[in-house]
């Protein structure tokens, strides 16, 4: 029903060029950014955070990853790095999508193959998606190059 909603990496491989590159940059970013999140909520809890760090940090990024995909369909790293994720229908992702895919990540994160996996299908795949964008259907796609 929507294969054609999304664009075809042979004939309009503007909206994939570098976008397995420009996913990694902005993981990196918003990496960085969940660890200032992170470091700022711990003064908040009279330091006992540091008993639960990962959990907290854990946490802090998928909200943080949720709650900007579900807004924009891209984190800030994503918009800085001017892509944006699209549905398996072309539209931008919502809320439950964001959930969906947040999930997919925090799973594939968790587990050493998964995110081998999915690395591997960005870098190689013709539309870079990783493994869960290939579950859900979605695909990153540079914000210039617009349908």
């Amino acid at each position: 029903m929507y294969a054609n909603a999304l664009p075809d990496p042979e004939f309009n491989a503007e909206f994939y060029d570098g976008v397995a590159l420009k996913r990694g940059l902005a993981w990196i970013v918003d990496t960085i950014l969940t660890l200032i999140l992170t470091a700022i909520i711990v003064p908040f809890t009279a330091f006992t955070a540091f008993f639960f760090l990962p959990a907290l940090y854990v946490g802090v990024n998928m909200a943080y990853r949720w709650i900007t995909i579900a807004s924009r369909s891209a984190t800030p790293g994503m918009r800085l790095a001017a892509i944006e994720l699209r549905r398996f229908d072309g539209k931008p992702f919502d809320g439950g999508t964001a959930f969906l895919h947040t999930m997919g990540y925090a799973v594939s994160m968790a587990f050493v193959i998964p995110q081998v996996i999915s690395v591997l299908m960005m870098m190689f795949g013709p539309r870079g998606q990783g493994l869960t964008d290939a579950v859900l259907g979605s695909v990153a796609i540079n914000k210039t190059a617009r349908f």
